[in-house]
């Protein structure tokens, strides 16, 4: 799949969410990422010969007192590459980006790997 389609099914997902969360993604950056670099890799604790589909970069809503302001933008990014060699079609890859994008964005309000697992009906 093309940078264009791909970035396009991001935009697609984000404008997707529910209002009440559109409404607190401010200062927020979504983009796309050919696949991780290894120093995300390193930071995050992804075994050798694992790899990331998203990563959020930032400070979670919950973690924010009075103090913040004039930070640099939250980031999320969304790996192309691994997506695409995760799904066998478009159509997945759509649904896994979508899934991806909820992902990331639930980190953003302070939602755990762990409790995601687990909202997901998957053992962590």
């Amino acid at each position: 799949m093309n940078r264009a389609r791909f970035e396009e099914l991001v935009a697609r997902a984000v404008e997707a969410l529910p209002e009440e969360f559109c409404a607190r993604l401010d200062n927020i950056d979504v983009v796309v990422e050919d696949k991780p670099a290894v120093r995300q890799l390193r930071r995050e604790g992804v075994p050798r010969g694992e790899t990331l589909l998203g990563l959020y970069e930032g400070v979670p809503l919950t973690e924010r007192g009075s103090y913040y302001g004039l930070v640099v933008p939250d980031k999320i990014t969304i790996f192309q590459q691994p997506i695409e060699e995760f799904c066998r079609s478009d159509d997945e890859i759509v649904a896994e980006v979508g899934r991806v994008v909820r992902h990331e964005i639930a980190h953003h309000f302070g939602i755990s790997d762990e409790r995601l697992d687990e909202l997901e009906g998957r053992e962590a």
